[in-house]
C-alpha cells in the first residue's frame, strides 16, 4: 500500500527543510549526514532543498555502517571528524524503526564535539528500542513488526513509500 507519493514526499522535504533552517537559523555551516544507500539519497534531497531556503549553508557527507550487525566492521564517516567540532550537523535516515542504526551510526561523533546532533528521517515508527528522539520527522506511522516500510528515492520524478 502506498503511503507517500512523489508529491507528498516533495511537500514534506519542504517542510522539513525549513524546520531545520529555522532551528538552525544562526549556524554558518549544518552538516548533513546520511546513512547508508537511502538514507544518503534522502539527505541529498534534504541537503538540495535546504540549500535553495538557506543560501547554501550547508554540507553532506555519508555514514556507513552494517545495519543488521552495527558492531561488525566499523562505522565509517566520510568528512573529516576533526571538521564536524562545533557544527549543527543533521543525521538523516530513510526510516527509523527501533533507533539502533542511528544510535551506531552517531558513535564516531562520540570523539569529537559537535554543536549539536539532530536526526531528520522521512518515515519514524514507534517502535524505539535505543535512546534515540527524531527531531525532523516527514511521516509518523504507528505500524506493526511483521510490516515493512519501503522508501523508493531512486527516481527524482518518482519517490514513493510504501507499506508492506
Amino acid at each position: 500500500m502506498k503511503v507517500l507519493s512523489n508529491k507528498q514526499i516533495e511537500q514534506k522535504v519542504d517542510r522539513l527543510a525549513y524546520e531545520i533552517l529555522e532551528d538552525n537559523f544562526n549556524e554558518p555551516m549544518v552538516v548533513f549526514l546520511g546513512i547508508n544507500k537511502n538514507g544518503l539519497r534522502f539527505a541529498k534531497y534534504l541537503k538540495e532543498t535546504y540549500d535553495g531556503i538557506s543560501e547554501g549553508k550547508s554540507t553532506i557527507g555519508g555514514i556507513t555502517l552494517n545495519a543488521a550487525k552495527p558492531l561488525e566492521g566499523e562505522i565509517l564517516i566520510d568528512v573529516d571528524l576533526k571538521s564536524l567540532n562545533n557544527k549543527s550537523i543533521v543525521i538523516v535516515d530513510d526510516v527509523a524503526n527501533t533507533g539502533r542504526t542511528i544510535f551506531y551510526g552517531a558513535k564516531p561523533l562520540m570523539e569529537y564535539l559537535p554543536k549539536k546532533v539532530q536526526v531528520a528521517v522521512l518515515v519514524d515508527r514507534k517502535h524505539k528500542q535505543f535512546p534515540i528522539e527524531v527531531d525532523y520527522v516527514g511521516l509518523s506511522l504507528a505500524t506493526t513488526l511483521k510490516e515493512n516500510i519501503r522508501v523508493d528515492l531512486s527516481r527524482k520524478a518518482s519517490k514513493s513509500v510504501f507499506l508492506e
